[in-house]
């Protein structure tokens, strides 16, 4: 069992290496440092979205900005979409559970806030429509994905593709990255 402990450990670790050594991936995630600091200097907020595991890890991102990460500081606007569950379970028997971050994106996203989108296969129909929604609203799409960013990519302006197939690794990945960009916001915003 501990061979197939350190097995799984390692196949972690060997996506980690891939965008480690990945210059265009590791430009991405400077380029959406910056965009997303810049919407928070600017008054603006980040809205993220996901279903099941990826809903979990947006929240998880949502909360570093909203609450803290290491700096004791004031509260930065973000929210994840799929939190009030009398709207997700309203607009999804009334409408389809395809549509319900987009409207939620209708209603909330202004120009120049950004959507953080996380789907590991990159075709989940309802972040398909929030992005869409994103794009109409003027608003920064940025999307979190697996190695071939799916349908979401050409409706990313910042696609942040994990190298790897294996949904537990890319999902894994995901929270280094946004714990990156967490970090570095906070450092940005609040280390003068």
């Amino acid at each position: 069992m501990q061979q197939k402990i350190k097995n799984i450990i390692q196949a972690s670790v060997d996506v980690k290496m891939k965008i480690f050594s990945d210059e265009v991936l590791l430009s991405t995630i400077e380029n959406v440092t910056s965009v997303i600091t810049k919407a928070f200097s600017a008054g603006n907020k980040v809205l993220f979205c996901g279903n099941g595991g990826s809903a979990a890890d947006a929240q998880h991102l949502a909360a570093e900005f909203s609450g803290r990460f290491y700096t004791d500081r004031d509260p930065l606007p973000s929210e994840a979409l799929h939190c009030n569950t009398s709207y997700l379970t309203a607009v999804g028997n009334d409408y389809g559970f395809d549509v319900v971050y987009s409207r939620m994106v209708k209603g909330l996203g202004k120009p120049g806030d950004v959507l953080v989108s996380l789907s590991t296969s990159g075709n989940s129909v309802n972040i398909i429509k929030a992005m869409e929604q994103a794009k109409i609203n003027g608003m920064i799409t940025v999307g979190l994905t697996g190695e071939t960013g799916g349908k979401m990519k050409d409706l990313c302006d910042y696609l942040i593709n994990i190298p790897s197939k294996d949904t537990p690794r890319i999902q894994e990945s995901h929270i280094m990255v946004g714990h990156m960009v967490c970090e570095i916001v906070e450092q940005q915003l609040f280390d003068k």
